[in-house]
């Protein structure tokens, strides 16, 4: 990316009261630097670098104490054996075997059960959470032609939870990070406007685009019926059943 000037020099932007320089990537956008959270964000990486580093040499420490041993299999089934011999006055080593299978299926059935929560009140987090974020956005009310739920539907897939924050990532997996805030995830609005920038119906979705007024075409191109814009059956087709949702309500079918 690179610094954005004009006749006066480099071009900046006043945020939260503090002046960032513009850059432009290579994509086109432009953005913000901020260059103090970058810092932050660094120092941050760099603090848990040295965390990890201090956790695999002790870790690297610990496995010393288990050089030698070639399979690690056959050493536990050896210590299990000790085990059974050492009780072997008090209880046959094959009741022994017993014993340890009915506790088994207690402890299975108990883990099964909190299972079975944790995926509830994982449910109901993420559907508050990121639910919530979808119905409460300024942005999907101030620039999209469809409701929440229906933007929801359409990108609700990309978005997940993490040590208890929203994030965004790709149609590849990757996580969507922040282009004014180099180094930090992406925040709810600004990772699905990037998501709809690479969506290739968005002018279907987005308010000033393809609707009916002033600023909207009066005939020929995109345009339809009503400024709606034109799309073929056989792209029509090709849609997902949201999507064809959206188009009916936005768009003219042609032949």
């Amino acid at each position: 990316m690179k610094l954005k000037t004009d006749e006066k020099g480099v071009v900046t932007k006043e945020v939260n009261g503090q002046l960032m320089p513009v850059y432009i990537h290579d994509d086109g956008k432009e953005a913000e630097f901020d260059a103090s959270a970058a810092f932050t964000s660094i120092n941050t990486r760099a603090a848990q670098a040295a965390r990890f580093e201090t956790e695999i040499k002790e870790l690297k420490d610990k496995l010393k104490g288990f050089a030698g041993i070639e399979d690690p299999r056959k050493a536990l089934e050896a210590l299990d054996t000790i085990a059974k011999l050492d009780h072997k006055k008090l209880v046959d080593a094959g009741e022994i075997d017993k014993v340890r299978s009915e506790i088994s299926k207690v402890y299975d059935s108990q883990l099964s059960d909190l299972q079975r929560q944790l995926e509830g009140m994982q449910s109901s987090l993420f559907e508050e959470k990121v639910g919530g974020a979808f119905t409460r956005s300024k942005t999907i009310a101030e620039k999209f032609v469809i409701p929440a739920d229906l933007v929801q539907a359409r990108f609700g897939q990309h978005f997940g939870i993490e040590e208890g924050r929203i994030y965004a990532a790709d149609s590849s997996g990757q996580k969507i990070f922040s282009r004014t805030k180099p180094g930090e995830i992406a925040d709810f609005d600004e990772a699905l406007m990037i998501l709809v920038d690479q969506y290739p119906y968005k002018d279907s979705i987005l308010k000033g685009t393809g609707q009916s007024g002033s600023g909207a075409p009066s005939g020929g191109g995109s345009g339809g019926a009503g400024g709606k814009r034109t799309v073929t059956r056989a792209q029509f087709d090709s849609m997902s059943v949201v999507d064809k949702a959206n188009a009916a309500k936005t768009m003219v079918i042609v032949d």
